[in-house]
Parts: structure tokens; C-alpha cells; sequence
């Protein structure tokens, strides 16, 4: 019984009469490595055969073909193991995923902690990385979309407890203003901490950032 090749599926064969040469390929980013090429004794023998052939005729020429019988399985068997040389060279840089069998190259796809492919076990701090791009670009999308009004508004008056309608005569307030429209009544307080210095919001009866107690008015 002949010796089986161990080969994978996604390569591709360049050989030519010439000689032998091969690409593999990682099944998950594309990425091939391409071995060396491999000059064919056999091919090169009955090329020279051929050209003597057709220069002589005859006897020679009768040569030639037997040459090309000869060479048809000497070169199919000189190609089966120019190809489990090539795969044996290529080998290490491939890896087989015990979860999906794809074989991946190991320099971009191989997730060498967990053990398999990056399509199953993704390296976690790319995929956060990318979350967190596609989040920006969704916050860029939604301020794009607001009105001219709102993006005058800094990043620290969105921070605060924007109102929408007056605590004192209930009326709807419009923007982020620092009075009432329709009473006057102050909405922003501009009062600090007297023990840390911290900015005191309207309602705040104690510091947020240092729990003091903040005096009532009469």
C-alpha cells in the first residue's frame, strides 16, 4: 500500500516542468507563505531530450516521446514529494484550531493562551478596542445629529442635572438655562464647598466630593 501525503486544502500549486513550488495559505486572514522553488531534474532531463528530438527526427524523435512517458511518472512522483517536502517546510508557520479545524497562521490568528484560533477564543484587548472605537463613532454620529443649539453645550453641562421644567413654578424649560423664564427662580447654584471648595449643585444639601454638610439659607 502506497504512503499517504498529509497535505491541507488551501494552497495553491505553481509547479511548472521546471520545477516545484507551492503557497499555503492561513484560512482565516489569507495570508500564504510560499516555499522555495525546487528545480526538477526529471523535467529538465526531457526538456533537453525534446529540443535534441526535434532537431534530429527520426530514431531520436521516437526518443523523445518515450522521454515524455517516462517523464509523465517520474515527475508525478518526483511531485508528490516535492509537495510533502514544501508541506514540511511551511508546516510550523500553521496551526490547526481544535475547535473549528481551520488552519491558521500562527503569527496573526492564533491565540497562543487559549489555545485555538482567533475566530473562536478572540484576543480580548482587540475586541475592546474595537468596542470602544465603535462606541466614539456612535457618540460622534449622535452629537452630529443634534441641534445647533445643543452642541454649544460643553461636555461639563451635560455632566450636571440639566432640568426640564422649573422645581418652583413647574414651567418647561426650553434650554439649559440658569433661570426660570417664567419666574426668575434660580436653577444653578454657583455655591462652593466651604470645606473643600467644590462646586454645589442647586438641590445639594451635602458635598459630593467630601460629604460636608451645606449650610441652609433662610
Amino acid at each position: 500500500m502506497a504512503d499517504t501525503i498529509e497535505f491541507r486544502g488551501d494552497y495553491e500549486d505553481q509547479s511548472t516542468d521546471k520545477g516545484f513550488q507551492f503557497e499555503f495559505h492561513c484560512q482565516r486572514c489569507n495570508n500564504g507563505v510560499r516555499t522555495k522553488f525546487a528545480a526538477s531534474t526529471v523535467g529538465t532531463v526531457t526538456g533537453a531530450l525534446q529540443i535534441a528530438g526535434g532537431l534530429l527526427g527520426g530514431i531520436f524523435g521516437k526518443a523523445a516521446d518515450i522521454g515524455n512517458e517516462v517523464r509523465s511518472a517520474s515527475w508525478e512522483k518526483a511531485h508528490d514529494s516535492a509537495f510533502q517536502n514544501a508541506w514540511e517546510e511551511v508546516k510550523p508557520h500553521f496551526v490547526q484550531c481544535p475547535r473549528c479545524s481551520a488552519w491558521v497562521c500562527r503569527q496573526s490568528c492564533w491565540n497562543e493562551r487559549k489555545g485555538m484560533c482567533k475566530e473562536c477564543a478572540p484576543d480580548l484587548g482587540v475586541e475592546m478596542a474595537k468596542a470602544q472605537s465603535d462606541r466614539s463613532v456612535e457618540e460622534i454620529h449622535r452629537h452630529a445629529a443634534m441641534a445647533e443649539e445643543d452642541k454649544k453645550l460643553s461636555t461639563q453641562y451635560w455632566r450636571e442635572n440639566i432640568r426640564a421644567s422649573c422645581p418652583k413654578c413647574e414651567a418647561p424649560l426650553e434650554s439649559n438655562a440658569r433661570f426660570c423664564p417664567s419666574c426668575g427662580e434660580q436653577l444653578k447654584s454657583s455655591s462652593h464647598c466651604t470645606q473643600c471648595g467644590a462646586k454645589l449643585s442647586a438641590t445639594a444639601r451635602f458635598c459630593a466630593e467630601c460629604g460636608t454638610a451645606v449650610p441652609t439659607q433662610e
